[in-house]
């Protein structure tokens, strides 16, 4: 201003204008998922087909009245919050103690990560021994004292049919237990596909879930103990049909040496009642030089003897098998009942904390979505209040505008001036605040869709593994052989 009595004229710091827009642009509820971070993708557990899209877009946010803010000189952009990377999957297995922590961080709203497990080693090779044995062959002599001679046939006799009798029911008792043991061995097949079944869907299990847990750890074990009790009855099994063949030759050699007793009795005994008045007598000449002897009497009775004594041993050998393998159905009957039970008790134990699981992170993520719905209604709240800002700039910047035409000495800095231009820097103010409160409001909106994808996603694998053992696994394991069915019995 020029010195009284000097012409007046008005000086302005800057070139006037006339803003077009003061305020930004004011969009409908889908920019409250605008962000102003760089979008990057989620991992394919979080693309999922029911996220807004919108939520990721960048949000744009128009310039404000920055020639009329005191601090619109060096502005900085306000800071972005930090944005969570995503954790690359990582295939392997976790411990239980991993999933706990994994379901207390889901709780909280962080990401986990998934492994895989490793895959089942159990390849066992089965060792069959077939041993058979070989019998001797005896022949039978004769002796020329024919009274002596027929007792002692009819002594031996005697004893190969006892001998013979005992064989005979031995073999037909071992032949039944074999049978049983067939049977028992054939019984095993179906809990051994139930386990390896069990083991099979339980690989089918999602993400976080694929722990190496005790019901596997369990159901391994009893992969394990059926085979184990599959060899040991495969192996008695070979042992009892090799015995099976020596008791067989054994009582071959009984059945010749008895019948040979029989007709040299007959023979013995025609000859020793043979008289000079008995018909059928003649003349044989040169019958005396002729030997067709091939034993001695210590011999034949040995032969008998020994085969007597073979027909013992393994008729004894036989019997102790016998009771081998009655042991050995009991014990794997038992070993495979016990398995089977502690596998249940894991499963049910498995599926309770699954189900609990599953109910916490239902109530979490309904928490979740009253907290969005809670946030929506906020965010709207703040855009409200900034169209509310509208009309009170707009009346300040009005009367600041109208007061510059002002003629000359009434160009005063006076009280309503002031007032004005600290109302015009409040409103602009406010306004500022406002917008930085609806971008935390925004990012704040993020976080919460993010955790509400992470619980949704865990509560879809919480859902296919209780699925797997509750409906598939333990459906199977309804049905298991009873005790008479793994003894042979059935």
């Amino acid at each position: 201003m020029e010195l009284v009595g000097s012409p007046l004229m008005t000086m302005y710091a800057h070139p006037r204008s006339t803003p077009t827009k003061f305020l930004p642009a004011i969009s409908t509820m889908a920019s409250s998922y605008k962000n102003r971070i760089p979008y990057y993708s989620l991992p394919h557990s979080f693309s999922l087909p029911w996220m807004p899209s919108a939520y990721y877009k960048a949000a744009a946010i128009n310039p404000t009245l920055a020639p009329f803010s005191r601090g619109s000189q060096g502005l900085t952009p306000s800071k972005m919050l930090p944005f969570v990377p995503n954790r690359t999957t990582l295939f392997t297995r976790y411990t239980p103690d991993d999933w706990y922590k994994s379901n207390l961080t889901n709780y909280k709203e962080s990401e986990t990560s998934r492994h895989n497990a490793e895959r089942l080693r159990v390849d066992t090779t089965r060792m069959i021994q077939d041993k058979y044995q070989q019998t001797k062959k005896t022949q039978v002599e004769s002796t020329k004292n024919l009274g002596e001679r027929v007792n002692d046939i009819e002594f031996w006799k005697s004893e190969l049919c006892h001998e013979l009798d005992e064989m005979i029911g031995e073999t037909n008792v071992l032949t039944d237990v074999k049978k049983r043991l067939e049977r028992a061995l054939a019984e095993t097949e179906a809990p051994l596909q139930v386990a390896q079944e069990c083991l099979l869907h339980r690989e089918k299990r999602m993400g976080i879930d694929l722990v190496h847990d005790d019901v596997e750890k369990q159901l391994f074990t009893e992969v394990d103990v059926i085979r184990s009790c599959q060899e040991r009855m495969q192996r008695y099994l070979d042992q009892a049909k090799a015995q099976l063949v020596s008791n067989r030759a054994a009582q071959h050699e009984l059945e010749r040496d008895l019948a040979n007793k029989q007709a040299a009795l007959r023979i013995d005994d025609k000859c020793h009642h043979l008289r000079n008045t008995s018909d059928g007598i003649g003349y044989y000449r040169g019958v005396e030089r002729v030997d067709a002897t091939i034993s001695v009497p210590e011999s034949w009775a040995k032969f008998t003897d020994n085969n007597i004594l073979l027909s013992q041993s393994e008729r004894a050998a036989s019997a102790k098998l016998r009771d081998n393998i009655e042991n050995l159905l009991l014990v794997t009957a038992n070993e495979m009942w016990h398995q089977f039970n502690v596998v249940n008790v894991a499963f049910t134990n498995r599926i309770a904390e699954t189900a609990d699981a599953k109910s916490k992170i239902q109530t979490h993520l309904a928490k979740t979505l009253q907290e969005i719905f809670q946030i929506e209604m906020n965010i709207e709240a703040i855009r409200k209040a900034i169209r509310d800002k509208g009309p009170p700039l707009k009346v300040a910047q009005t009367r600041l505008d109208e007061r510059t035409r002002r003629p000359n000495m009434e160009l005063c800095r006076d009280t309503a001036q002031l007032r004005l231009v600290n109302e015009v820097y409040e409103i602009d103010e406010t306004i500022q605040s406002l917008q930085q409160r609806l971008r935390d409001a925004e990012d704040t909106l993020q976080t919460l869709v993010r955790a509400k994808s992470v619980l949704e996603h865990d509560l879809a694998v919480k859902a296919n593994s209780l699925f797997i053992d509750q409906e598939k696994c333990m459906g199977m394991r309804k049905n298991f052989p009873s005790t008479a069915r793994l003894v042979g019995y059935v």
